[in-house]
């Protein structure tokens, strides 16, 4: 095989797996907040939604915000409620929404580097399994109440 046809038989391979490759994320509907300007500890919230063809899995979460930025979510424990780290991340299914919201799946900030204030942005990097990293900047809005959480809050 010529050298010609070997680099158009490269690229055409390429070219082909690169649509299966390719994730589509969306991160919508943004917050942050804390439950006072004197707490040590923050969430964010969001809707993920992947509209690729191909699952993907959210698999941590970085910022300077915090000294610890961890996935969590809310399991029933002996009768109680308690929040726990998600280690594993959370799955997102092809064509898929993941929320993060309050009362469930969230970001959580533990020892904020300084204090979550209303009409500020907080740096938050979300981290694919198979997306990479996507940065954002979070807004913080300590005023809004879990009913306007879409119905997805409680």
């Amino acid at each position: 095989m010529s050298l010609k046809s070997t680099l158009f038989a490269a690229l055409a391979g390429l070219t082909l797996a690169a649509p299966a490759m390719a994730q589509e994320i969306h991160v919508l509907d943004t917050y942050a907040r804390s439950a006072s300007p004197m707490a040590k500890t923050g969430a964010a919230f969001m809707l993920i939604e992947n509209i690729g063809d191909a699952p993907d899995r959210l698999i941590a979460v970085k910022s300077p915000a915090a000294k610890k930025v961890e996935l969590h979510t809310h399991r029933e424990q002996d009768g109680v409620m308690k929040m726990m780290h998600v280690e594993e991340g959370f799955e997102l299914a092809a064509g898929e929404t993941l929320f993060l919201q309050r009362g469930g799946d969230h970001v959580m900030f533990m020892g904020l580097t300084e204090p979550f204030e209303q009409g500020k942005t907080i740096p938050l990097t979300l981290v694919f399994e198979t997306s990479g990293e996507i940065t954002l900047d979070i807004p913080v809005d300590l005023e809004r109440q879990p009913k306007e959480d879409h119905g997805h809050g409680n």
